[in-house]
């Protein structure tokens, strides 16, 4: 199986790939569109702001391209923001692939945002990308978040209900980092390379 991690410009493509690879899957990192489009799955990774890697797709004239992709296509933290029409950081338009705009968590009493550490995954349906992770932990960063529409499989809360992870078609998401969410991470990334996630 070809996967490739777009080089979207942030620090943690490398834990990406390693991930990968104790999947025992060789992960290349690309910025470019033949790679992409000639791929099994597709990975965007996001560390940063959304306006940042916003820009950095712009100028890998990479826009039009996730924006018509056929692939299965995963985006992780800053990387399933941008799967939204709107991103309140830094005010700038995602890929618009779901509908919807990110916006910052409010936090609350004794509740700090960014929101940063393990928290609980709640299934909201049911969804090849995300079986046998309800009520799991996973790691989060994050100072933004996605809402939960119809599009959303997993649910966190900090302060507030947000998107974990979403679902629709051959577009995924996690807010959540897998490469970092030891044995939960693993099993959503090896569902996202399995055949029943395309079926």
């Amino acid at each position: 199986m070809r996967v490739v991690i777009i080089d979207a410009g942030g620090a943690n493509t490398g834990s990406v790939r390693y991930a990968f690879e104790r999947l025992d899957i060789n992960a290349a990192l690309v910025t470019d569109a033949a790679s992409i489009r000639a791929a099994d799955r597709v990975i965007l990774p996001g560390v940063g702001t959304a306006a940042q890697v916003m820009a950095r797709l712009r100028q890998l004239d990479l826009i039009d391209v996730l924006r018509t992709l056929e692939r299965p296509l995963l985006g992780i933290c800053v990387g399933m923001q941008l799967l939204f029409e709107f991103s309140e950081e830094g005010d700038v338009a995602g890929l618009g692939l779901l509908p919807g705009r990110v916006a910052r968590l409010r936090g609350g009493p004794g509740l700090r945002v960014p929101h940063m550490g393990w928290s609980t995954l709640r299934a909201l349906r049911p969804d090849p990308l995300v079986a046998d992770v309800d009520g799991a932990q996973a790691y989060f960063v994050h100072s933004f978040a996605a809402p939960v529409t119809d599009d959303c499989v997993l649910a966190g809360d900090h302060g507030q209900p947000f998107a974990a992870a979403v679902r629709r078609g051959h577009i995924a998401g996690t807010q959540f980092h897998p490469e970092r969410s030891a044995g939960v991470g693993a099993r959503v990334l090896r569902n996202f390379l399995s055949p029943e996630f395309e079926a």
